[in-house]
């Protein structure tokens, strides 16, 4: 996709699951996605990321692949999903799949060829070592499950790789027919059409060629030093853009690439290399994280905000094509994660929107996200359904820690919290997400008290609901270039409270001014050394009495703006 195009872009994640259940199985599927068309077109985004929906055994809810070329029944058919591409198109809304190709299930074809003789012609589509002397295994790199990354396979005597789930087996990339077969499937996807991929965890293809044992003093998982970003990636990222991408040249590809360097990320691209679209900016959602212990949090502040944001304009924006999240299918939702828990909670989740359409890149709202949702906690072990958090919790109750207390840390970090389905209907017993109100969904609902007011139907007649100012600020971006393609000036860059920041485009300057603090912030401009025009026009702000529509435009002066609110939003016109 050509640059400038694919810069204006709001990306909606759909996590297939949790979003709309047609046929009372409890499971979100294509039908279900299909009968939301109208609410997603008149949200106004332009382009729907899909989260795998091809066949799977759901270990990690279709992040595990069994095969590429065939639609999960639990979602639907082929026929289906042609229909549903068919209908976007017809509204111009473009859509992006999830595609996994750093590893595939254990079930795959490939796998099961694989894993049953040593000499077998599939043997090294995948990583297969034997153990070391001691009969340990070949290194000491640990899963993001927080075991070991090798799995013993008797039939062979030798271990398999598998940096996630022991049921997610590691591709071999150093090996010419597997990424031929890898192209090969691409191009038939690209074939019926689809407007690109988000391609998961695509910086982990190359790893060190040696495997070598790392050190115990790296973040978790232990050995990701030795697997990110590997000597190969650029090499084999080209290679794919050639054999595939370069043949569709309307397309849109985004790599989830953690962990990269500022350079790096101008590697994976810069439009000239001929690798990626954008990658994900995923620093942001790492602040209040711990990078040793993926069930602890930490500290986090707003100055970490600020630093990210103008880290990744300083040295990207104007050059490479970056996304920017603040939660997906595998973090928590960043309300209460970061914001709070509070009588603010409305207020917060505009200021959340805001921050996401006004910075610099290109916005991905992670569905239900516009109505304000919280992070689903539950009280229960047998309420959550993702396999690290389960593993998580077995093992520490083994270590001797209470049930509580190792919930207490689930709450915070389980990949669950922002996976509940999402609430239509706030008057129906499962709000809406099956046609029955007796269909028990896959993953519980939170509480009904605290979810009701916050569906799509009770928003909708709302009009200063969270729903109504995520359309208008996503209607705003479609209207003002600005937002997508303006430079970047921080203020208050000490503030510990308030993030303000100057976006300027083609003569037009514009003000925002966002408060993170649950109480009041009182704002001293005397270090801003630049000038402020004599008035400035409001023409956005989070409070009632100053909200949208922007023809209750106000004039102000910089020496009124001394306070804000606690989590209030203020955009003015200069």
């Amino acid at each position: 996709m050509e640059n400038k195009k694919a810069r204006e872009s709001v990306i909606y994640q759909i996590y297939p699951p949790s979003f709309m259940d047609s046929n009372n199985d409890g499971w979100g599927d294509l039908n279900g996605i299909a009968s939301r068309i109208p609410y997603l077109h008149q949200l106004g985004i332009d382009t729907i990321w899909l989260g795998p929906i091809y066949d799977s055994p759901m270990i990690d809810n279709g992040y595990d692949i069994r095969d590429y070329y065939q639609i999960d029944p639990k979602y639907g058919t082929m026929e289906q999903f042609e229909s549903l591409l068919d209908q976007l198109h017809d509204i111009d809304m473009k859509l992006i799949m999830d595609l996994v190709i750093n590893h595939t299930s254990d079930e795959h074809p490939w796998f099961q060829q694989s894993k049953s003789a040593k000499d077998n012609p599939y043997r090294d589509y995948y990583i297969w070592r034997p153990a070391k002397s001691d009969g340990t295994e070949p290194n000491n790199w640990r899963s993001f499950q927080s075991e070991s990354a090798w799995t013993y396979d008797e039939q062979t005597d030798e271990y398999y790789l598998h940096l996630f789930d022991r049921k997610q087996p590691d591709l071999n990339w150093e090996h010419p027919p597997l990424r031929q077969e890898v192209y090969k499937m691409i191009r038939w996807w690209l074939d019926k059409g689809i407007d690109g991929f988000r391609l998961d965890a695509i910086n982990m293809i190359s790893k060190h060629p040696d495997l070598p044992d790392a050190s115990e003093e790296d973040p978790h998982p232990i050995g990701q030093k030795l697997y990110k970003n590997g000597p190969r990636i650029h090499e084999f990222l080209q290679e794919l853009h050639r054999e595939t991408f370069a043949h569709y040249p309307h397309i849109l590809t985004i790599g989830e690439a953690p962990s990269l360097t500022m350079e790096q990320v101008l590697e994976y691209t810069l439009p000239e290399r001929k690798e990626l679209n954008m990658v994900l900016a995923m620093d942001m959602m790492r602040i209040g994280k711990d990078p040793h212990d993926p069930w602890d949090s930490a500290d986090w502040s707003v100055l970490q905000l600020k630093e990210s944001v103008s880290k990744w304009y300083e040295h990207v924006f104007a050059r490479g094509e970056y996304g920017v999240y603040l939660s997906t299918h595998d973090h928590p939702r960043m309300i209460p994660d970061v914001i709070g828990h509070n009588e603010h909670n409305m207020t917060a989740a505009k200021l959340v929107g805001t921050f996401l359409h006004l910075i610099p890149g290109v916005p991905l709202v992670y569905q239900g996200e516009e109505l304000g949702l919280r992070n689903t906690t539950y009280d229960r072990i047998e309420d959550y359904r993702d396999q690290g958090t389960i593993h998580y919790y077995n093992e520490a109750i083994q270590e001797g820690k209470s049930s509580q207390e190792v919930l207490s840390g689930i709450h915070k970090r389980s990949r669950d919290g922002s996976r509940s389905p999402m609430p239509w209907d706030g008057n129906r017993e499962n709000f809406g997400f099956s046609p029955s109100a007796t269909t028990t969904p896959w993953i519980p609902f939170p509480a009904k008290e605290n979810l009701t007011h916050l569906s799509v139907t009770e928003q909708e007649e709302q009009r200063g609901s969270v729903l109504s100012y995520y359309r208008h600020l996503i209607a705003m971006r479609k209207q003002f270039p600005i937002m997508s393609h303006g430079s970047f000036t921080m203020l208050l860059k000490d503030h510990p409270e308030v993030f303000a920041f100057i976006r300027e485009w083609q003569g037009q300057r514009w003000l925002i001014l966002l408060n993170f603090a649950d109480i009041e912030a009182e704002i001293d401009w005397t270090q801003e050394y630049r000038v402020f025009p004599t008035s400035m026009v409001k023409i956005l702000g989070n409070y009632p009495h100053n909200a949208h529509p922007p023809h209750l435009e106000e004039e102000h002066h910089i020496d009124d703006l001394q306070y804000l609110r606690p989590y209030e939003v203020l955009i003015y016109r200069m």
